[in-house]
């Protein structure tokens, strides 16, 4: 073919494409403006509080996304909130029923935000291009997908992670949320790069993306609101319960390889077979105390090998899992015992240093320790079996976050490298393959001696 008639060609599908996107946007102008606002027209004047700016930039950003086949959510805390308290007159109210005043999309706010599942995104760009041309001021914030560090060959690569879309003094934060291996949603933080104006909008008060967001996928509904026909979560509190609680942590991909350059990775069949083993009982394990509704997180050597390598140490023989002891209830170890996991031993009790320690495939344990709260420190306990001795395991305070771990979303400490040098000292990058529980720990203590008049309670074996 000529360079000639790969040029016309060229043309040709350069101007189809944008006959394409001005016929999306008479589309938009012509026919959704007048099914969506003929209504609105005729009551003028009866509508209370529905010619203000935020309910005109929502109507216009669900117009856009409706014609747009965009699938966004409504996860605005402040108006999600609103929604819950009214959940059942909401629910129940249809475009013929709905109210004359607006009483929830003009609540006087910056932004109103919404969430994308960016894997059902088809015409991003398109998009992007028609927005702009309503009216809206839009800015797009990227960085790198933190999924792809694991390869040197795709590091680097940048998704989208948040549109801000700004029509006159209101603006649409529009999360992107990212589909991640452990079934759940994952957000991004929104850092501001050099160029980027600091006065588009008053960025401080965003909801969302003062640090990476982990979420469970959420069931949608349609419902109408002011007028307007939204999705938001089925269940509003349970995602307004998760906001607060929703910081992410990701694997410290970079560290962990040049871990593995200065210690070789054990990749004999025993090891393989042990970390196998240990991915499949934590999975198991996490998908118990889900079901219970008990928080739990990545402890001792399990937390350990994230935070450094990224992997379950190979020669740790064990599973590791810290519990708040206001959270413990007491069918864990029958639901544990349900799952095909029997009770290995139970040291301690509610009160004073509880330890759980149950069975898994080809010798590989499950242990659970509860921590308890002083007023300036945390702890856990251990019991020797053959002595009654008690010992103490001190950290600092210390909050929950999420990561992600062999495919599964995990709570770990967010204080992580506090509560590692707690356990390990400030030499924990080193492997030590030969540790005691009773000595080798810089936060054990004595705790003294269970009296024997409690042995059965306090040292139960199986």
């Amino acid at each position: 073919m000529s360079r000639i008639s790969k040029n016309v060609i060229l043309v040709v599908l350069t101007l189809t494409s944008s006959a394409f996107l001005l016929f999306q946007l008479y589309y938009y102008k012509h026919y959704l403006s007048a099914k969506n606002g003929s209504g609105l027209s005729k009551s003028k004047g009866s509508r209370i509080g529905f010619d203000g700016m935020q309910w005109r930039a929502v109507k216009k950003f669900i117009m856009l996304t409706s014609s747009q086949n965009v699938p966004v959510f409504l996860i605005d805390p402040l108006i999600l909130e609103l929604i819950n308290k009214n959940f059942e007159q909401v629910k129940n109210t249809s475009h013929a029923s709905s109210t004359s005043e607006c009483k929830v999309f003009c609540v006087p706010r910056d932004f109103t935000t919404f969430a994308l599942q960016y894997q059902l995104w088809k015409n991003e760009e398109g998009w992007f291009w028609i927005a702009e041309n309503m009216g809206f001021q839009c800015l797009k914030i990227e960085s790198k997908d933190p999924r792809l560090d694991w390869i040197d060959s795709l590091s680097g690569t940048e998704i989208p992670l948040h549109y801000i879309c700004k029509l006159a003094s209101h603006a649409i934060h529009l999360v992107v949320f990212h589909e991640r291996s452990g079934n759940y949603l994952w957000h991004g933080h929104l850092r501001l790069k050099g160029h980027v104006d600091r006065k588009f909008v008053p960025f401080r008060k965003l909801q969302f993306g003062r640090y990476p967001g982990a979420f469970d996928r959420p069931e949608l509904q349609q419902i109408t609101v002011d007028g307007l026909d939204v999705l938001i979560p089925k269940d509003p509190v349970h995602f307004l319960e998760e906001i607060p609680h929703s910081r992410f942590i990701e694997c410290r991909y970079k560290e962990a390889r040049a871990f593995f350059q200065q210690y070789l990775d054990d990749n004999t069949v025993e090891a393989m077979t042990f970390q196998k083993r240990a991915k499949e009982l934590l999975q198991l394990a996490a998908k118990t105390l889900k079901k219970l509704g008990v928080r739990f997180w990545l402890s001792s050597g399990t937390c350990l090998g994230w935070f450094r390598q990224c992997s379950i140490i190979p020669y740790s023989k064990d599973v590791d899992l810290g519990i708040f002891i206001q959270d413990y209830k007491s069918d864990i170890i029958s639901a544990f015992q349900d799952a095909g996991l029997p009770l290995k031993h139970k040291f301690g009790k509610v009160e004073d240093s509880l330890e759980l320690s149950f069975q898994g495939k080809d010798d590989v344990k499950l242990d659970i320790f509860f921590f308890y709260e002083e007023t300036d420190h945390m702890w856990n306990g251990g019991t020797q079996a053959k002595t009654g001795k008690k010992f103490k395991y001190l950290f600092p305070k210390f909050t929950l976050c999420w990561t992600e771990f062999v495919d599964t979303k995990f709570r770990v400490p967010c204080e992580t490298v506090e509560y590692i040098e707690a356990n390990y000292g400030k030499t924990w990058k080193i492997p030590v393959k030969t540790w005691d529980w009773k000595r080798s720990p810089p936060n054990v203590q004595p705790n003294g001696v269970w009296p024997v008049s409690e042995w059965d309670e306090v040292i139960q074996l199986y």
